[in-house]
């Protein structure tokens, strides 16, 4: 009886454990051109949609791999770019 009592309180302190960690992932496919609806907000002082705002969270764990790209680097380092991350609540990333 100990034994299954010992078992059953292992058994929910990992499932507390892995309660508190879980996070869902998906695949990503990085393609900069899934980034194209903000592209006024970030060449103008429009304001981003809701759309750009949802697409600069998807391809957030892209935007490294964007950055080291000569041809969009200077898209993504630039200060509407800034502009539209803080607006869109999504940190800037730091590679």
């Amino acid at each position: 009886m100990k034994t299954k009592v010992a078992y059953l309180a292992a058994c929910a302190a990992l499932l507390a454990l892995l309660l508190g960690r879980v996070e869902v992932t998906s695949a990503v496919t990085c393609n900069p051109l899934q980034l194209s609806p903000c592209a006024s907000a970030i060449a103008s002082s429009a304001t981003p949609s809701r759309l750009c705002c949802a697409k600069i969270k998807e391809q957030r764990p892209c935007l490294c791999q964007y950055m080291k790209n000569p041809n969009l680097q200077k898209f993504i380092k630039s200060p509407g770019a800034k502009k539209v991350s803080k607006i869109c609540r999504t940190p800037f990333p730091r590679c």
